[in-house]
């Protein structure tokens, strides 16, 4: 079964190589950053479906179904909330200024200090984030193929970084808009071609598997304990803010937008991308509810850690690869396209953001075309080991549904930039004094990691779940509000 694993993974990365070198023919800088601005706003949409769902979306919503039911769903209604804020407040801001760099709307607002805060805030956000995502894949591929041929586990993490990184490293956003087209396809294929797997080994339709998950409580949609940290209305909200300040003040996943023709494109792209996740969220669920069954009905023993808890990231990958070769291609195709998708145009957003932020690509007249194409790919290379780096360090720490400690590490780096960019577009007539704005981008996550730890004590029993991204971004919004002054009209 490895080595049939190991032919198809090849065979695919073949195919994004080939895509890779299509793409990045006769490319630029700003092919690189922009995409020459010629992308097709259905083509973008669509790619950004494998984009924004990821491997840890792959594995941990499925897997989540276990302990947490159809609960997840409140979160992915609160998507459209934040899709729409971002088609029709963000977006027109962002073309409006002509923007490469989201966070240059920063220094336009309030200065360099504020621009490099929330640059650095997205790198750090991204860099994490990211490499845990990727890391799912990674430990997967490991733990299922390469474990058994004795191979190192920072080999496949080290090939996986190094693929991507040739792929991107000429064609950048525009490579990658439409590697995540393919992307996107068989991660979508993976998930039905499992689902149905699974209805015809065990003979019953997709209505009567809903009808039971139902009766074994299952599908339940909406927590009603206020209390909870699960609970629908926090989910909702949380949804909402998620996608505003993980999508929508997200330079990865806005420099997709950014290289539609016009507003209009990238608006219709972003709301069609928002009811087309609502979809495919549910279908991740459903696959979910199939697998809980297909454990039941074969007496299957799901995967536990030391303590018997069941460690929900396993269910998918450890019932797919115990059914055939067939089910254990399937979800390896899946699953490296998810972790391809979410990768690469990571890689190149740290990229454009450190050029554009920090040595100001833009503005600095100084630079000659050559040497920005110099600076672009060494910036390029060593992000591209970082990530080697934190994939291999967060290794002993992968003991939990991975798709909450994205969420939680969002909630503390995302809030800064929530509280920054709500101050600058609703706050017309103040501006915060610029240089203490890093520091209040420091003081405010852990001010949320503290009323996040001790809530219980602190609000009657009260948990914090998604929503302390609310919370941060308050709290920076108010303290750039007390260290602001009136903007004298001249």
């Amino acid at each position: 079964m490895e080595s049939t694993i190991l032919i198809v993974f090849v065979l695919y990365s073949l195919v994004i190589l080939l895509i890779s070198h299509i793409t990045s023919r006769k490319s630029n800088n700003s092919t690189f950053f922009t995409g020459n601005k010629k992308s097709p706003w259905f083509v973008v949409a669509y790619g950004m479906i494998g984009a924004s769902l990821s491997g840890v979306t792959f594995m941990s919503v499925p897997g989540g179904v276990y302990s947490g039911q159809f609960t997840y769903f409140g979160i992915v209604l609160g998507y459209i909330i934040g899709y729409a804020v971002i088609a029709f407040l963000l977006l027109p801001l962002y073309y409006k200024l002509n923007l490469t760099s989201i966070y240059s709307f920063l220094e336009i607002r309030f200065g360099k200090a504020s621009e490099k805060t929330g640059a650095f805030l997205f790198i750090v956000s991204r860099l994490i984030g990211s490499a845990i995502r990727m890391y799912l894949v990674v430990f997967v591929l490991y733990e299922f193929v390469f474990k058994n041929w004795g191979i190192p586990f920072y080999i496949p993490a080290l090939f996986f970084i190094l693929f991507i990184l040739i792929y991107t490293f000429n064609g950048g956003i525009k490579t990658v808009v439409w590697t995540d087209t393919l992307q996107t396809t068989f991660l979508l294929l993976a998930a039905i071609m499992t689902v149905l797997y699974i209805l015809n080994n065990l003979d019953i339709s997709f209505c009567q598997l809903m009808k039971i998950s139902t009766e074994n409580g299952y599908t339940k949609l909406f927590e009603t304990d206020w209390t909870n940290s699960k609970f629908f209305v926090k989910q909702i909200l949380s949804g909402a803010f998620i996608t505003i300040a993980m999508t929508g003040l997200d330079q990865d996943m806005m420099q997709k937008n950014l290289t539609c023709k016009t507003l209009k494109d990238a608006q219709k792209n972003v709301l069609t991308s928002s009811f087309i996740f609502v979809i495919v969220n549910l279908l991740f669920m459903c696959l979910g509810a199939s697998l809980i069954y297909y454990a039941q009905e074969t007496n299957f023993i799901l995967p536990t850690n030391e303590d018997g808890v069941v460690i929900n990231d396993k269910i998918f990958p450890s019932i797919a690869f115990s059914i055939n070769t067939i089910t254990s291609v399937i979800f390896m195709i899946g699953l490296i396209a998810a972790g391809y998708s979410s990768a690469d145009g990571t890689l190149t957003a740290l990229t454009t953001t450190f050029c554009f932020d920090f040595l100001h690509f833009d503005k600095n007249n100084e630079l000659y075309e050559n040497q920005k194409t110099k600076y672009r790919k060494i910036i390029h290379i060593v992000f591209a080991l970082l990530y080697v780096l934190i994939i291999i360090i967060f290794r002993p720490f992968h003991n939990e549904s991975l798709i909450d400690k994205i969420f939680e590490i969002a909630g503390y780096t995302y809030g800064p930039l929530l509280g920054l960019f709500s101050f600058g577009l609703f706050i017309k007539n103040r501006v915060p004094n610029d240089k203490f704005v890093p520091y209040i981008a420091i003081i405010s996550p852990i001010i949320s990691y503290l009323l996040n730890r001790y809530s219980k004590d602190l609000f009657f029993g009260y948990q914090f779940g998604f929503e302390i991204l609310i919370v941060n971004g308050l709290l920076t919004f108010i303290s750039l509000l007390l260290i602001s002054k009136k903007i004298t009209k001249q």
